[in-house]
């Protein structure tokens, strides 16, 4: 078994592992069913990909997010590491070669959505292919307890069967005490299994709630006092374009992001904040996801959010990098009323659902009694201006027929074109002699893509396209043509939104719906939404409010958070410590000078308080340390 810390070296190039990865790693290596509770940024990846990587054979990871998916298997490739991704809206021809690889040993990683663990072609091959390790992340999806329950997360534990010795490891960032039991339960962990959790805590992060009825203008005063990367959620797309127009306006440089943007556009702007080409990045939570970026100073919620764990997760993308960020959420007084209205809107009636039901199946031209297993691309817009139905209600109808288990809908998947011969060499010579217009895309595809006589290649049309000196329309008219003569297999780029049945349709008048557990989960849900208001509404520390929220119920006051210095200001105040403030701007609008200066101008009595006083100062905006060490008074 190679060295743990010669592969975090050799493919991360860092010499230490973090808090608990070590732990985690070593629990995988020891044959146990591991738990991973890790805040966001925690490496939580590292600690399934590198027990992966010392021992032989591919690692199963079963994720729910096609965009993560992606992104992980993109950064281990580039790392030099084999590793693919199987999801919704793959051809049949990808899948069976891609599960192949697995099973030959030519991978090390193969990332699966739950769904996908159910077809024929992974159960059939399971037993053959050499599995080290099944690594489930997002674990929180198991349980109806969490707020993102998927059901055929539920499902995943029938694999087990078939790869009696192999170790799970489930990983998450957001679970709270009964979700930490319900996912050892759903998965199935066996005697002598481990659960290993770093505190919640974030000392680095300061969480603030400010009431606010001009967001906007607040927010434009957050960006100009807090220098640095930041993130701005909201929940409409409308809104991610306007607000990032208005802060190009205030001359604040900023762009937007939704899951409504090509795919050309989302990469394209994420890399460009990533790269710090754009400070700001107004977006809806499909943005962040994966994304490794350490040094985000800002993160700012406008909307108040419908549950603690997806407020902990989004926030929780600042300061990962250990330096000071603030966590801001800005709290409109008809914020609680708007939540509440989204709740009652998220849980629609039975008729309602059969409806949306019914017109799937219009829609889709699926039969009743099939479609199990069938995906299809799907433009919500489109199906529901087509059945004039409200976006909304179908929306929240078919997250109610996801989690009954009826189907499942993914974000946008960008898939590749893909170009395959499907002629010998004479047919296709024959072929390039009569089309002398169509020959030279053929030469320069068959030199620049090896192995399109054996399989599908993917292709990068632009690239291509440039190079010929030609538009990508008239690239992809041109093998159009030559995929319909039969002589390739063009499949056009795919970006579009996939709903996959999980089982075969039914009439409408038969869908049924577990009303008890549909019960249950509006009450979770409403018990959520709950407690995110009492999260914006109490004077309790905000770090101490969100990590007992997770079970961390001996937490101590952060002393950064809104409240935890608003009860400091009152403390100096009541104390007589204003005077301290007093002096010290008075000795700092003269020159700018170093603590021990600042300290040495006071009797040693007051050293206490008046360390107090500055750290106060400091965390208000009110003293700056410059390049030098050196204090400077600013306002």
């Amino acid at each position: 078994m190679a060295n743990l810390h010669d592969i975090l070296k050799k493919y991360w190039g860092f010499d230490t592992f973090r808090p608990l990865q070590k732990e985690i790693i070593q629990s995988a290596l020891a044959g146990r069913d591991t738990l991973a509770l890790l805040p966001t940024g925690g490496g939580k990846s590292l600690c399934f990909q590198v027990p992966a990587l010392a021992r032989e054979g591919v690692c199963l990871v079963v994720s729910p997010l096609i965009a993560l998916m992606k992104d992980q298997v993109q950064q281990l490739q580039a790392r030099g590491i084999r590793a693919d991704a199987v999801y919704s809206g793959l051809s049949y021809a990808d899948i069976d070669r891609i599960v192949d690889n697995a099973v030959y040993g030519h991978l090390k990683f193969l990332y699966l959505s739950p769904e996908r663990l159910k077809t024929d072609i992974i159960r059939e091959r399971l037993v053959k292919m050499p599995v080290s390790l099944i690594a489930v992340d997002e674990a929180h999806c198991v349980s109806q307890w969490g707020y993102d329950f998927r059901p055929p997360y539920l499902e995943i534990a029938e694999i087990r069967p078939y790869l009696p010795d192999v170790p799970i490891m489930a990983l998450t960032a957001t679970a709270t005490p009964e979700v930490v039991v319900d996912i050892q339960e759903k998965l199935l962990f066996r005697p002598g299994s481990q659960v290993w959790q770093k505190s919640f805590t974030r000392s680095n992060l300061a969480y603030v709630v400010r009431a606010a009825e001009g967001k906007i203008a607040q927010l434009a005063g957050i960006l100009q006092k807090v220098p640095g990367s930041a993130v701005v959620y909201v929940r409409s797309r409308r809104l991610c374009k306007d607000i990032a127009i208005e802060l190009v306006r205030r001359k604040i440089p900023a762009s937007f992001y939704h899951a409504g943007l090509d795919m050309e556009e989302r990469s394209g702007r994420q890399e460009a904040w990533i790269g710090g080409q754009i400070r700001v990045m107004v977006a809806t939570n499909a943005f962040g996801m994966g994304i490794d970026k350490a040094d985000v100073r800002s993160v700012v919620h406008l909307d108040l959010p419908d549950s603690l764990e997806a407020y902990f997760q989004e926030a929780g993308r600042a300061g990962r990098d250990g330096e000071k960020a603030y966590a801001v959420l800005l709290y409109a007084a008809g914020d609680k009323e708007r939540l509440l209205r989204y709740y009652e809107q998220s849980f629609p009636k039975l008729d309602d659902i059969r409806r949306v039901y019914r017109a799937l199946g219009s829609y889709l031209q699926l039969a009743t009694g099939a479609g199990e297993g069938r995906s299809y691309d799907f433009d919500l817009p489109e199906f529901a201006q087509i059945y004039e139905l409200p976006a909304t209600l179908v929306y929240h109808c078919l997250k109610v027929l996801e989690q009954s288990g009826w189907l499942a809908v993914s974000e946008a998947v960008y898939i590749p074109p893909s170009f395959k011969v499907i002629v010998d060499k004479d047919q296709l010579y024959d072929y390039q002699l009569k089309h002398s217009k169509l020959d030279r895309i053929l030469k320069i595809i068959l030199r620049s893509y090896q192995g399109a006589f054996n399989h599908p290649v993917r292709l990068k049309e632009t690239q291509l396209a440039k190079f010929l000196k030609i538009s990508p329309k008239e690239l992809r008219q041109g093998l159009q043509t030559m995929h319909e003569g039969g002589i390739i297999r063009y499949t056009p780029a795919k970006d579009q939104p996939q709903l996959q049945f999980l089982r075969d349709r039914v009439a409408a008048e038969q869908l049924s719906i577990d009303l008890p557990t549909y019960k249950f989960r509006k009450e979770r849900h409403l018990a959520r939404i709950q407690a995110a208001i009492r999260y914006v509404e109490s004077n309790v520390c905000r770090s101490q409010q969100l990590v007992r929220y997770f079970g961390e119920q001996k937490s101590e006051v952060c002393g950064i958070c809104d409240v935890c210095l608003a009860q400091n200001k009152k403390e100096l105040t009541a104390s007589g410590h204003d005077q301290y403030t007093h002096k010290i701007a008075q000795l700092l609008r003269s020159q700018p000078l170093a603590l021990d200066a600042i300290v040495g101008s006071f009797s040693s009595e007051h050293e206490e308080h008046l360390l107090l006083s500055i750290s106060f100062l400091m965390d208000e905006g009110f003293i700056e340390k410059l390049v030098d060490g050196k204090l400077v008074w600013v306002k």
